[in-house]
């Protein structure tokens, strides 16, 4: 579903590190320092922000945890599924009861990685999902009944 980009901005370079060290993790699970982060990319913190609040959502399937302070960390956790009951399941527990086209996006985005939909599936409800005539509470409530579809045969 994700087109390959021939060039790479600096937050798309951000994130591929954080990808890069969460798959290095055992536990896929890292703790970094926002200002060491931001030195190493001579960027300013809030891009650091920007890219953890943006690419690195629940709907993704991350849990962030952030402290601030002088000892502050940014935690980023990738979730880990044993079954495809579990992600749906998950999915549903965090589904907002109004639900942004980037939002829908997002999480289809995630069905697709963990191989619950197909491409073909998968772009098919993202054009539907992400219509402009399609209101955000209307769009959740069409996405918890696909979720809902999905969980009834994968368990």
């Amino acid at each position: 579903m994700r087109a390959v980009m021939s060039t790479q901005n600096t937050s798309d370079l951000i994130e591929a590190y954080l990808r890069q060290l969460l798959q290095e993790a055992a536990a896929q699970e890292i703790e970094i320092q926002r200002a060491e982060l931001a030195s190493r990319f001579d960027v300013v913190p809030s891009q650091i922000n920007y890219v953890i609040k943006t690419r690195f959502t629940g709907a993704k399937g991350f849990e962030v945890e952030s402290k601030r302070g002088g000892g502050g960390y940014i935690r980023i956790v990738k979730y880990h599924y044993s079954a495809q009951h579990e992600l749906i399941e998950e999915l549903e527990n965090r589904l907002p009861q109004a639900l942004t086209a980037r939002q829908a996006g997002d999480s289809l985005q995630l069905l697709f990685d963990e191989t619950v939909i197909t491409e073909r599936e998968g772009n098919l409800l993202l054009s539907a999902l992400t219509s402009s005539e399609v209101s955000d509470s209307i769009r959740s409530r069409i996405f918890r009944a696909i979720l809902e579809r999905l969980d009834r045969e994968t368990v």
